[in-house]
Order: C-alpha cells, then structure tokens, then sequence
C-alpha cells in the first residue's frame, strides 16, 4: 500500500502500490542519498529481476512509505533492507515529478529526498540490488549525458533536482 497524496503532499487516502503505478497516481515517495567521507555518492544497481528498470543504476535506495509511517522511518527502514546500513538521515528537500516506465507503469510522486552519510561498507539484499558503487557527483551527471539508459528515469530526475539544490546550498556538506 502507498500514501495518496494532493498536490500540498497532504494525504488523501491509500492505495496497492501497483494499481497506483498502473492509474499514474500522486503519491509519497522517499530517495535516499549516502556518501562516503570523499563525498561520492553510493548507487545501487537495481536487481536484474525486478518488474521494471531491472538491472539499472540508481540513487543508494528509494521507496515508499507505509500508511501510518512517518517518512524518514520509512527512508530508514529501507536504507537497511535494500543496503544494510545505518545512519542518520536528514530531510533536504521535496519535490513532485511524473515519469512513464515502458511497461505502462508511471511514477507520480511527491518524492521526500533524504541525505546521510557513512564509510559502512553495504551488505546488500540480492533480491532488490545486483550490485553497488561509489562515484563523484561530477562523474556521474557526465556518465548520465553519456549513457542515460543505463540509470532508471526517476534517478535523472532526482539527480538534476539534487544537483540543483547543491547549487544553491553550494555544497553537499550543506545539503
């Protein structure tokens, strides 16, 4: 189940994840964002057998929360499921985005962007993640010009709007 939401990100009721995805849907969202002491960002790869963007790069971990949860609990919750790690997370921004998938899917949420930092190396859950990195913030907007298909819609997305608010905070150190 996700959180419905309206345009102000106030809730509105709840719905099965799918049938949201498959309506296009605005609902509450979460993408995490770890780096390490040298300041590179951790992406996952996405595992090769989920139903959509299978096999793709990707912020360290995003999701969705449970109705009733507050939603760093969730960003939380899943930073441990998907990579293993701990720490402590910091709300930065939010903003609403759409994007279609190929299999008729959508994403329509307000998407809450949380940042944390650790040199933890991750333990990943093979069922959600094949594989991980690390990588400076300027290698991978120049990897994502170059190779666009090989990271998932909603992480170019995230990634321009982040890379927007480091601009005007001025580093990820303010962020």
């Amino acid at each position: 189940m996700v959180i419905l939401v309206d345009h102000n990100d106030l809730e509105i009721g709840t719905i099965e994840k799918m049938e949201a995805h498959e309506k296009a849907l605005l609902h509450r969202a979460f993408s995490v964002f770890i780096f390490n002491s040298m300041g590179e960002l951790l992406l996952q790869q996405r595992a090769k057998d989920k139903y959509h963007s299978a096999g793709l790069w990707t912020n360290t971990c995003c999701s969705h929360p449970y109705p009733g949860e507050i939603t760093i609990d969730g960003a939380n919750r899943r930073l441990l499921e998907e990579m293993g790690l701990k720490t402590d997370l910091n709300f930065k921004f939010k903003f609403q985005y759409k994007a279609p998938f190929d299999n008729n899917l959508t994403e329509h949420e307000i998407d809450h962007v949380f940042v944390g930092k650790t040199d933890e190396n991750p333990v990943i859950n093979t069922d959600e993640v094949a594989a991980y990195k690390y990588m400076k913030l300027e290698d991978i907007q120049e990897h994502i010009h170059l190779n666009p298909t090989e990271y998932t819609v909603w992480f170019k997305i995230i990634f321009s709007e982040f890379m927007h608010e480091i601009s005007i905070n001025k580093s990820v150190q303010n962020l």
